[in-house]
Protein backbone atom coordinates (compact mmCIF):
# COMPACT_ATOMS: atom_id res chain seq x y z
CA UNK A 1 0.00 0.00 0.00
CA UNK A 2 2.76 2.08 0.67
CA UNK A 3 4.17 1.39 -2.82
CA UNK A 4 0.91 2.88 -4.01
CA UNK A 5 0.81 5.72 -2.26
CA UNK A 6 4.45 6.93 -3.29
CA UNK A 7 4.29 6.00 -6.69
CA UNK A 8 0.74 8.31 -7.16
CA UNK A 9 2.61 11.18 -4.59
CA UNK A 10 5.81 11.32 -6.87
CA UNK A 11 6.00 14.55 -8.98
CA UNK A 12 7.80 12.39 -12.01
CA UNK A 13 4.22 10.34 -12.07
CA UNK A 14 2.43 13.53 -12.53
CA UNK A 15 5.08 14.68 -15.23
CA UNK A 16 4.72 11.62 -17.41
CA UNK A 17 0.98 11.54 -17.52
CA UNK A 18 1.30 14.78 -19.06
CA UNK A 19 3.82 13.86 -21.36
CA UNK A 20 1.83 10.34 -22.43
CA UNK A 21 -1.01 12.60 -22.81
CA UNK A 22 0.36 14.83 -25.02
CA UNK A 23 -0.04 12.93 -28.61
CA UNK A 24 -3.41 11.57 -27.13
CA UNK A 25 -4.66 15.14 -26.73
CA UNK A 26 -3.61 16.36 -30.19
CA UNK A 27 -5.59 13.36 -31.79
CA UNK A 28 -8.49 13.69 -30.00
CA UNK A 29 -9.06 16.90 -30.61
CA UNK A 30 -8.78 16.83 -34.09
CA UNK A 31 -11.17 13.40 -34.48
CA UNK A 32 -13.53 15.57 -32.20
CA UNK A 33 -13.18 18.67 -34.71
CA UNK A 34 -14.04 16.17 -37.58
CA UNK A 35 -17.02 14.55 -36.24
CA UNK A 36 -18.52 17.57 -34.50
CA UNK A 37 -18.55 18.45 -38.46
CA UNK A 38 -20.19 15.34 -39.00
CA UNK A 39 -17.21 12.87 -40.14
CA UNK A 40 -16.13 10.47 -39.06
CA UNK A 41 -11.42 10.60 -39.60
CA UNK A 42 -10.84 6.57 -39.21
CA UNK A 43 -7.95 8.35 -40.80
CA UNK A 44 -5.82 8.92 -37.65
CA UNK A 45 -3.97 6.09 -36.67
CA UNK A 46 -1.96 6.43 -40.12
CA UNK A 47 -1.91 10.10 -39.34
CA UNK A 48 -0.15 10.38 -36.86
CA UNK A 49 2.46 7.92 -38.62
CA UNK A 50 2.96 9.77 -41.16
CA UNK A 51 3.12 13.30 -39.16
CA UNK A 52 5.63 11.01 -36.86
CA UNK A 53 7.78 10.27 -39.93
CA UNK A 54 7.52 13.81 -41.49
CA UNK A 55 8.44 15.78 -38.44
CA UNK A 56 11.30 13.75 -37.95
CA UNK A 57 12.59 13.84 -41.33
CA UNK A 58 12.02 17.28 -42.05
CA UNK A 59 14.53 17.92 -38.75
CA UNK A 60 16.58 15.57 -39.71
CA UNK A 61 17.51 17.37 -42.51
CA UNK A 62 17.61 20.88 -41.30
CA UNK A 63 14.51 22.29 -40.10
CA UNK A 64 13.78 23.55 -36.53
CA UNK A 65 11.47 21.85 -34.20
CA UNK A 66 8.16 24.23 -34.53
CA UNK A 67 9.09 23.98 -38.74
CA UNK A 68 9.31 19.77 -38.58
CA UNK A 69 6.06 20.13 -35.74
CA UNK A 70 4.21 22.80 -39.24
CA UNK A 71 5.46 20.40 -41.48
CA UNK A 72 3.63 17.71 -40.23
CA UNK A 73 0.71 19.38 -39.66
CA UNK A 74 0.71 20.08 -43.32
CA UNK A 75 1.19 16.84 -44.32
CA UNK A 76 -1.71 15.59 -42.04
CA UNK A 77 -4.05 18.15 -43.58
CA UNK A 78 -3.36 16.76 -46.60
CA UNK A 79 -4.13 13.39 -45.96
CA UNK A 80 -7.66 14.84 -44.37
CA UNK A 81 -7.94 16.88 -47.27
CA UNK A 82 -7.92 13.53 -48.84
CA UNK A 83 -10.26 12.16 -47.13
CA UNK A 84 -12.67 14.83 -46.98
CA UNK A 85 -12.48 14.55 -50.42
CA UNK A 86 -13.85 10.91 -50.91
CA UNK A 87 -16.24 11.37 -47.97
CA UNK A 88 -17.99 14.74 -48.48
CA UNK A 89 -17.54 15.78 -52.30
CA UNK A 90 -18.01 12.29 -53.42
CA UNK A 91 -20.40 11.01 -50.33
CA UNK A 92 -18.46 7.69 -50.04
CA UNK A 93 -18.32 5.49 -47.12
CA UNK A 94 -16.65 7.11 -44.17
CA UNK A 95 -15.14 4.04 -42.46
CA UNK A 96 -13.69 2.36 -45.84
CA UNK A 97 -12.24 5.57 -46.81
CA UNK A 98 -10.84 6.54 -43.29
CA UNK A 99 -9.40 2.89 -42.67
CA UNK A 100 -7.73 3.23 -46.49
CA UNK A 101 -6.05 6.61 -45.58
CA UNK A 102 -4.93 4.74 -42.55
CA UNK A 103 -3.33 2.01 -44.41
CA UNK A 104 -1.81 4.61 -47.34
CA UNK A 105 -0.62 6.76 -44.57
CA UNK A 106 1.18 4.03 -42.73
CA UNK A 107 2.25 2.41 -45.81
CA UNK A 108 3.36 5.31 -47.25
CA UNK A 109 5.63 6.27 -43.94
CA UNK A 110 7.36 2.94 -44.00
CA UNK A 111 8.11 3.55 -47.64
CA UNK A 112 9.62 6.80 -47.33
CA UNK A 113 11.76 5.79 -43.91
CA UNK A 114 13.20 2.46 -45.42
CA UNK A 115 14.45 4.71 -48.55
CA UNK A 116 15.72 7.21 -46.13
CA UNK A 117 17.44 4.56 -43.66
CA UNK A 118 17.83 1.42 -46.12
CA UNK A 119 19.63 -0.73 -43.68
CA UNK A 120 20.68 1.04 -40.10
CA UNK A 121 19.18 -0.92 -37.28
CA UNK A 122 19.38 2.02 -35.06
CA UNK A 123 17.49 5.01 -37.12
CA UNK A 124 19.18 8.64 -37.09
CA UNK A 125 18.42 10.73 -34.32
CA UNK A 126 17.41 14.62 -33.97
CA UNK A 127 17.52 17.09 -30.91
CA UNK A 128 14.40 16.66 -29.43
CA UNK A 129 12.28 19.36 -27.61
CA UNK A 130 13.71 20.55 -24.72
CA UNK A 131 11.79 20.56 -21.30
CA UNK A 132 11.23 24.49 -20.46
CA UNK A 133 11.39 25.59 -16.43
CA UNK A 134 8.21 28.42 -16.45
CA UNK A 135 9.89 31.02 -14.17
CA UNK A 136 8.17 31.69 -10.94
CA UNK A 137 5.76 28.04 -11.45
CA UNK A 138 8.75 25.34 -11.91
CA UNK A 139 10.05 25.63 -8.43
CA UNK A 140 6.77 25.10 -6.41
CA UNK A 141 6.99 22.22 -4.60
CA UNK A 142 5.44 18.98 -6.38
CA UNK A 143 3.16 21.13 -8.47
CA UNK A 144 6.65 22.89 -10.21
CA UNK A 145 8.67 19.62 -11.31
CA UNK A 146 5.09 17.76 -12.12
CA UNK A 147 3.49 20.54 -14.47
CA UNK A 148 5.75 23.49 -15.48
CA UNK A 149 8.44 21.75 -16.66
CA UNK A 150 6.89 20.22 -19.96
CA UNK A 151 8.16 20.49 -23.48
CA UNK A 152 6.55 23.69 -25.40
CA UNK A 153 4.36 21.04 -27.33
CA UNK A 154 2.83 19.55 -24.21
CA UNK A 155 1.40 23.53 -23.53
CA UNK A 156 0.47 24.32 -27.17
CA UNK A 157 -2.02 20.86 -26.85
CA UNK A 158 -3.19 22.14 -23.42
CA UNK A 159 -3.69 26.14 -24.71
CA UNK A 160 -5.55 24.50 -27.96
CA UNK A 161 -8.45 22.17 -25.77
CA UNK A 162 -8.72 25.34 -24.06
CA UNK A 163 -9.10 27.50 -27.45
CA UNK A 164 -11.40 25.01 -29.01
CA UNK A 165 -13.53 24.96 -26.18
CA UNK A 166 -14.02 28.67 -26.46
CA UNK A 167 -14.57 28.10 -30.26
CA UNK A 168 -16.93 25.63 -30.87
CA UNK A 169 -19.18 26.79 -27.64
CA UNK A 170 -18.98 30.82 -27.90
CA UNK A 171 -18.25 31.71 -31.42
CA UNK A 172 -20.07 31.87 -34.60
CA UNK A 173 -17.66 29.16 -36.46
CA UNK A 174 -17.57 26.96 -33.39
CA UNK A 175 -22.26 26.75 -34.18
CA UNK A 176 -21.46 26.39 -38.16
CA UNK A 177 -19.55 23.76 -36.94
CA UNK A 178 -22.24 21.92 -34.53
CA UNK A 179 -25.47 22.97 -36.77
CA UNK A 180 -23.42 21.31 -39.72
CA UNK A 181 -23.09 18.15 -37.39
CA UNK A 182 -26.65 17.97 -36.76
CA UNK A 183 -28.43 19.14 -39.17
CA UNK A 184 -25.99 20.19 -42.04
CA UNK A 185 -29.56 21.14 -44.35
CA UNK A 186 -30.35 23.45 -41.31
CA UNK A 187 -27.08 24.89 -41.60
CA UNK A 188 -27.82 25.20 -45.39
CA UNK A 189 -31.26 27.25 -44.68
CA UNK A 190 -28.70 29.50 -42.09
CA UNK A 191 -26.55 30.98 -45.32
CA UNK A 192 -24.12 28.28 -43.79
CA UNK A 193 -22.00 25.90 -46.41
CA UNK A 194 -22.02 22.37 -44.92
CA UNK A 195 -19.63 21.33 -47.89
CA UNK A 196 -17.11 23.68 -46.63
CA UNK A 197 -17.18 23.34 -42.77
CA UNK A 198 -16.78 19.68 -43.28
CA UNK A 199 -13.77 20.38 -45.54
CA UNK A 200 -12.43 22.92 -42.84
CA UNK A 201 -12.96 20.73 -40.20
CA UNK A 202 -11.65 17.64 -41.46
CA UNK A 203 -8.05 18.97 -42.95
CA UNK A 204 -7.90 21.25 -39.59
CA UNK A 205 -8.36 18.06 -37.37
CA UNK A 206 -5.61 16.47 -39.57
CA UNK A 207 -3.74 18.87 -39.21
CA UNK A 208 -3.97 18.33 -35.44
CA UNK A 209 -3.59 14.65 -35.25
CA UNK A 210 -0.18 15.31 -37.77
CA UNK A 211 1.26 17.08 -35.04
CA UNK A 212 0.23 14.43 -32.42
CA UNK A 213 1.81 12.03 -34.49
CA UNK A 214 4.90 14.85 -34.69
CA UNK A 215 5.24 15.31 -31.07
CA UNK A 216 5.98 11.45 -30.27
CA UNK A 217 9.34 12.06 -32.88
CA UNK A 218 10.39 15.56 -31.80
CA UNK A 219 9.31 15.75 -28.31
CA UNK A 220 8.80 12.09 -26.06
CA UNK A 221 11.68 10.54 -28.70
CA UNK A 222 14.42 11.56 -31.04
CA UNK A 223 13.85 9.23 -33.51
CA UNK A 224 11.17 7.42 -35.72
CA UNK A 225 10.18 3.94 -35.94
CA UNK A 226 7.15 2.49 -38.06
CA UNK A 227 4.61 1.13 -34.85
CA UNK A 228 5.70 4.07 -32.98
CA UNK A 229 2.00 5.23 -32.96
CA UNK A 230 1.00 1.79 -31.21
CA UNK A 231 -2.90 2.43 -31.72
CA UNK A 232 -3.01 5.53 -29.99
CA UNK A 233 -4.81 6.77 -32.72
CA UNK A 234 -7.76 4.38 -32.12
CA UNK A 235 -7.34 5.50 -28.86
CA UNK A 236 -8.18 8.79 -29.54
CA UNK A 237 -11.19 7.95 -31.26
CA UNK A 238 -12.72 5.94 -28.32
CA UNK A 239 -11.54 9.34 -26.27
CA UNK A 240 -14.01 11.39 -28.45
CA UNK A 241 -17.05 9.19 -27.19
CA UNK A 242 -15.62 9.10 -23.69
CA UNK A 243 -15.66 12.76 -23.99
CA UNK A 244 -19.40 13.10 -25.30
CA UNK A 245 -17.70 15.52 -28.21
CA UNK A 246 -16.66 18.37 -25.74
CA UNK A 247 -13.11 19.60 -25.80
CA UNK A 248 -13.28 19.86 -22.24
CA UNK A 249 -13.70 16.50 -21.26
CA UNK A 250 -11.62 15.63 -24.05
CA UNK A 251 -8.41 16.96 -22.45
CA UNK A 252 -10.09 15.13 -19.08
CA UNK A 253 -10.12 11.90 -21.08
CA UNK A 254 -6.89 11.89 -22.78
CA UNK A 255 -5.32 12.73 -19.16
CA UNK A 256 -6.64 9.81 -17.63
CA UNK A 257 -5.95 7.52 -20.09
CA UNK A 258 -2.00 8.99 -19.65
CA UNK A 259 -2.87 8.11 -16.00
CA UNK A 260 -3.34 4.57 -16.81
CA UNK A 261 -0.44 4.22 -18.40
CA UNK A 262 1.96 6.06 -16.30
CA UNK A 263 0.90 4.22 -13.40
CA UNK A 264 1.13 0.71 -14.53
CA UNK A 265 4.64 1.34 -15.76
CA UNK A 266 6.28 2.23 -12.15
CA UNK A 267 3.56 -0.79 -10.98
CA UNK A 268 5.60 -2.98 -13.41
CA UNK A 269 8.59 -1.59 -11.40
CA UNK A 270 7.75 -2.03 -7.92
CA UNK A 271 6.31 -5.29 -8.08
CA UNK A 272 8.30 -6.78 -10.43
CA UNK A 273 8.58 -10.79 -10.56
CA UNK A 274 5.10 -10.82 -8.34
CA UNK A 275 2.30 -10.04 -11.53
CA UNK A 276 2.84 -11.25 -14.91
CA UNK A 277 4.08 -7.65 -16.69
CA UNK A 278 1.45 -8.40 -19.60
CA UNK A 279 -1.19 -7.87 -16.92
CA UNK A 280 -0.01 -4.40 -15.98
CA UNK A 281 0.00 -3.55 -20.01
CA UNK A 282 -3.14 -4.65 -20.11
CA UNK A 283 -4.63 -2.62 -16.97
CA UNK A 284 -4.53 0.90 -19.31
CA UNK A 285 -7.04 -0.49 -21.62
CA UNK A 286 -9.23 -2.49 -19.50
CA UNK A 287 -9.82 0.22 -17.40
CA UNK A 288 -10.54 2.80 -20.29
CA UNK A 289 -12.98 0.57 -21.48
CA UNK A 290 -15.11 0.57 -18.56
CA UNK A 291 -14.69 4.70 -18.30
CA UNK A 292 -16.37 4.04 -21.98
CA UNK A 293 -18.91 1.86 -21.29
CA UNK A 294 -19.87 4.27 -18.65
CA UNK A 295 -19.93 7.54 -20.04
CA UNK A 296 -20.77 6.15 -23.44
CA UNK A 297 -24.51 5.85 -21.99
CA UNK A 298 -25.20 9.46 -21.58
CA UNK A 299 -23.01 10.77 -24.58
CA UNK A 300 -25.10 12.46 -27.28
CA UNK A 301 -23.78 11.97 -31.41
CA UNK A 302 -23.71 14.64 -33.32
CA UNK A 303 -26.83 13.55 -35.25
CA UNK A 304 -25.42 13.76 -38.86
CA UNK A 305 -22.41 12.14 -38.07
CA UNK A 306 -21.48 9.56 -41.00
CA UNK A 307 -24.75 10.80 -43.34
CA UNK A 308 -23.24 12.39 -46.49
CA UNK A 309 -24.43 15.17 -47.58
CA UNK A 310 -26.31 16.17 -51.04
CA UNK A 311 -27.62 20.07 -51.39
CA UNK A 312 -31.49 20.36 -52.25
CA UNK A 313 -31.50 16.43 -50.50
CA UNK A 314 -33.36 15.32 -47.41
Amino acid sequence: MMQLFDIIASAGLWAAILRIATPLIFGTLGALLCERAGVLNLGIEGIMTIGAMIGWLSVYHGADLWAGLLIAAVVGGVFGLLHAGLTVSLGLSQHVSGLGVTLFASSFSYYVFRLIVPLANTPPTVVPFQPIAIPGLSTLPFIGPAFFTQTAPTYLAIAIALLMAYIIFRTPVGLAIRMTGENPHAAEAQGVNPMKVRYGAVVSGSALMGMGGAFLTLSAFNSFFPTMVQGRGWICIALVVFASWRPGRALFGALLFAFFDAFQLRLQTALSGLVPYQLFLMTPYILSIAALAVMARRARVPQALMQPYRRGER
